[in-house]
């Protein structure tokens, strides 16, 4: 349970300045349906290896973070949950004739460079509304490195999501070996490769917020801030969700993310 009152975390909230789209969010019927099937059968046949499976909710909404290598590492985050997860992805992949059909039917949301991640994250926040389960790669793209280190800087959007829902479990989820699976920029898969899955005890905004090591913040703290004009807001909010993806960066590192 959170240290921080729970008039803090509904402050906490509303200073995210995040609303849904008002649309309420369901999981189309086919992607629940491909979800009961497949992740089971694709473990089967493949060497993806999961520690600490337990540790993504089974109910209830949830943000599933991880390191991105490889287009693989979406369907990995689907297995191990074994629930329809939704992803930001780009407009491109909705114009693509051979993965349109996969994007709708699964219900994933479409973000547009345009208009930055404004309406991304406000169709984020429908999923996370209708008790679903989001997943997110901070890096914002998979990398382009072809050695590691991989993983780099992540952009705050998955804090400014996870401060708007200041008691969803955010699950750290550390990929290796994806690119063994499949390659960047090739079709062919090697279901022998062996993927390992490191998932770390979720954690929840609030948690962290009113943690010493985390934002260091109190019930008067956050008294204090809501008194601030909007642009001392801003600013303040902004330094928290940065120190909380730099955290979560480092977790994803230390879990072993290449």
């Amino acid at each position: 349970m959170s240290s921080l009152s729970a008039d803090s975390l509904e402050t906490v909230a509303q200073l995210t300045g995040l609303d849904g789209t008002g649309k309420p969010h369901s999981t189309p019927m086919f992607y629940r349906g491909l979800i009961q099937l497949t992740p089971s059968l694709v473990r089967t046949i493949t060497n993806v290896q999961y520690n600490g499976v337990d540790r993504i909710p089974d109910s209830g909404p949830a943000i599933l973070v991880g390191n991105h290598t490889s287009h693989i590492d979406p369907i990995i985050k689907i297995m191990g949950a074994k629930r329809p997860v939704h992803y930001l992805a780009k407009a491109e992949h909705f114009e693509d004739k051979k993965l349109q059909k996969l994007m709708t039917s699964t219900g994933q949301i479409e973000t547009f460079r345009e208009s930055g991640g404004v309406e991304a994250l406000a169709s984020a926040v429908d999923v996370l509304l209708g008790g679903n389960v989001m997943g997110i790669f901070p890096e914002g793209t998979r990398s382009r490195s072809k050695h590691p280190p991989h993983l780099s800087k992540g952009k705050t959007g998955v804090a400014r999501l996870a401060a708007r829902f200041p008691e969803v479990p955010v699950v750290p989820m550390a990929i290796l070996g994806a690119r063994k699976f499949m390659a960047p920029g090739s079709a062919i898969v090697n279901p022998l490769a062996k993927v390992q899955v490191n998932i770390d005890n979720p954690i929840t905004f609030g948690d962290w917020l009113g943690e010493e090591k985390g934002g260091g913040m109190t019930d008067k703290d956050i008294s204090n801030l809501s008194q601030l004009d909007d642009d001392e807001q801003r600013s303040l909010m902004k330094l928290q969700y940065r120190k909380f993806t730099d955290q979560l960066i480092e977790n994803l590192r230390i879990l072993g993310a290449p």
